[in-house]
């Protein structure tokens, strides 16, 4: 005792320990929570980078698909004549555009994520999933100032959402859920077969033209219509318009469908991306 008096007591430092995740069902969800902040920085960082030294800026968010609606209503509002179940067609396809957009950028930022922060991954410690997730959340930035030009377009055509306008944070929900579990398969494999990459454009554009973005989801014969709501995106653009506009979709068994491919693959790509990340580092 008297050795410890004239030495003194000094005080341990603080030791973090760092373990790898063990077991299938270990997904880390709570890693998510615990580095919030981090999520927060994460998602700032993409939307600067996104924006930083650009011709246009934030206006590219507006600019997309305005244009893309005004294509979209000359071929399939004029040409082809497609009905909008009494909604002028520019507001019916914009509002369709928004939540697609929204999937679209973030499943294409997300599948891209892990390898373009490959100086990250390999050098400090983080729950990687907060990677993808803040790829896909930065996309909601994007559609909370597009929907500033599809009120503008709801006054004009004298367009005012019901009470179902509440339940359109539930359709966002779906949409971000729907980006972040094909991203995070797409990520994995990515860092694996790099190829990948280039795959991903085609597939938004076929994926696309199997949501009913420019046309009507009742165009779809009724036998198929199950099948056709497993694309979750299919509720998805339905619930905004339904939202918004008041167009009532078919919900029941086809809305159960696209929840349940929405939960199945998150489930999935959760366990086999906490199952990949730990060689993350070795193959990036």
């Amino acid at each position: 005792m008297s050795e410890l008096a004239d030495t003194g007591i000094q005080t341990p430092l603080p030791v973090t320990v760092v373990r790898p995740s063990s077991g299938w069902i270990r997904l880390g969800l709570i890693d998510i929570w615990r580095f919030r902040e981090l999520l927060y920085f994460l998602v700032w960082r993409d939307l600067k980078i996104r924006y930083k030294q650009t011709l246009v800026g934030v206006l590219w968010v507006i600019l997309q698909p305005v244009l893309t609606m005004i294509i979209f209503n000359f071929v399939f509002g004029r040409l082809a004549g497609l009905p909008s179940q009494g909604v002028p067609y520019p507001l019916f396809v914009f509002s369709g555009l928004l939540p697609w957009q929204l999937f679209a950028s973030g499943l294409s930022a997300s599948s891209l994520s892990i390898v373009s922060s490959s100086n990250v991954v390999s050098k400090v410690y983080f729950p990687r999933l907060l990677i993808p997730l803040a790829a896909v959340l930065g996309g909601v930035v994007d559609l909370l100032v597009a929907l500033v030009v599809l009120f503008g377009l709801m006054a004009y055509y004298n367009f005012h959402p019901g009470i179902a306008f509440v339940t359109l944070p539930l359709f966002l929900l779906l949409a971000v859920a729907a980006a972040f579990g094909v991203g995070l398969w797409l990520s994995m494999l990515n860092v694996k077969y790099r190829d990948i990459q280039y795959t991903i454009p085609f597939l938004t554009q076929i994926w696309m033209f199997m949501t009913p973005v420019a046309y009507a989801s009742l165009l779809i014969p009724p036998k198929f219509r199950l099948l056709y709501h497993l694309n979750p995106m299919a509720t998805v653009v339905d619930g905004f318009r339904w939202a918004l506009l008041g167009i009532k979709p078919e919900f029941g068994a086809p809305a159960l469908g696209s929840l349940s491919m929405v939960v199945l693959i998150i489930f999935s790509g959760l366990i086999y991306f906490r199952r990949a990340e730990k060689t993350f580092a070795d193959v990036i």
